[in-house]
């Protein structure tokens, strides 16, 4: 079943579409089951966790009673266990729209941001093969893109998206992130584990058949196309479009992809399962990344950690756990525990 997405009709790849394929069309609805749990947290996502603590004026807070900071300060300690407090809905006449990819970090902080922000919102999911609508809107295929229209706008780069809406008084109060930090561990850490979720991640992402970027073969086959799996670089998988170096052939591609998810993940799922165990340490508190509130490192670091949940078999820490959970909730962005693989 894991790899039927995969490998799809392909008739190149016959004896890995013997056991592991499906039997039945993507288009059935037994491909597309949600549980029913699920379903419930999705709709009732801001009590999904924990219990919220008692709202003043309107403004919702998230949080939990343990401490887990090392320091004495006692400000900092109220700092740890001060959930960060999400203002009053925001509903616009004309609701923002944002383009995106479900998989994609830099869609994810975008979602994020505006989730946190109270901020209610279109969201269009484009084919992963979609390559007129981003031009036309923006004049190339890129993700996410952001679609104002009220001021008749339109904007790419996710960083960009979220300063304009973090300092627009119609979404409500504005510097609601703190800066980045800039933090060096954390981001050694992300580099360190590069290789890893690639060869763990990426395959899932068109082997579950429910990512609305993946739901065509097309799609599938675009992001394969696009993305290597290590050890191999990008110009060895893509090439450059000379004869000299025309790129692996795409058979080749769904074969590596195919095997990758025919392999047994538990070395790679141990190896990762104390990776985060490392992040766990240097992450600040349940509420926050890094000292002192919620900021760009937590729309950062927490966009990137979810597609770890599209991986059966992780064993997060305590603190960590919560600190998904807690801003999947608030932020109303789902994560991937219910089609892990």
């Amino acid at each position: 079943t894991i790899l039927y997405c995969i490998v799809d009709d392909n008739p190149t790849l016959p004896a890995l579409q013997h056991p592991f394929t499906h039997q039945q069309p993507l288009t059935q609805p037994n491909r597309m089951k949600v549980s029913t749990s699920a379903l419930i947290l999705s709709l009732l996502a801001p009590l999904s966790c924990r219990a919220f603590a008692p709202s003043v004026a309107g403004v919702r807070t998230f949080g939990s009673t343990s401490v887990y900071s090392a320091t004495t300060s006692s400000d900092a300690v109220v700092s740890s266990t001060t959930p960060f407090e999400q203002p009053p809905r925001v509903i616009r006449d004309q609701l923002p729209v944002v383009y995106v990819y479900d998989h994609c970090p830099f869609c994810v902080r975008v979602r994020l941001a505006l989730g946190l922000k109270n901020v209610k919102h279109n969201i269009v999911f484009l084919a992963n093969d979609d390559i007129p609508t981003p031009t036309a809107l923006v004049g190339k295929k890129i993700a996410p893109i952001f679609g104002l229209p009220e001021d008749d706008l339109v904007m790419g780069e996710s960083l960009d998206v979220i300063a304009k809406v973090d300092s627009d008084e119609r979404f409500g109060p504005t510097g609601a992130f703190l800066p980045a930090t800039g933090r060096s561990d954390i981001k050694a850490w992300q580099k360190s584990v590069q290789g890893l979720l690639r060869n763990l991640q990426r395959p899932r992402y068109v082997a579950t058949g429910l990512l609305p970027e993946f739901q065509q073969r097309d799609g599938r086959q675009a992001f394969i196309k696009n993305h290597q799996l290590p050890p191999y670089e990008k110009p060895e998988w893509k090439g450059d479009g000379s004869e000299e170096n025309p790129g692996m052939p795409m058979d080749r591609k769904l074969m590596l992809y195919a095997e990758a998810m025919a392999k047994d993940p538990a070395p790679l799922i141990e190896e990762l399962n104390a990776r985060l165990v490392e992040l766990d340490d240097i992450v600040y508190s349940s509420h926050y990344c890094s000292e002192g509130g919620l900021s760009m490192d937590d729309i950062d670091l927490w966009s990137r950690l979810r597609s770890i949940t599209i991986i059966k078999g992780v064993e997060w820490p305590d603190k960590l756990r919560s600190y998904m959970d807690e801003l999947s909730a608030l932020g109303d962005v789902p994560l991937y525990d219910e089609m892990a693989l």
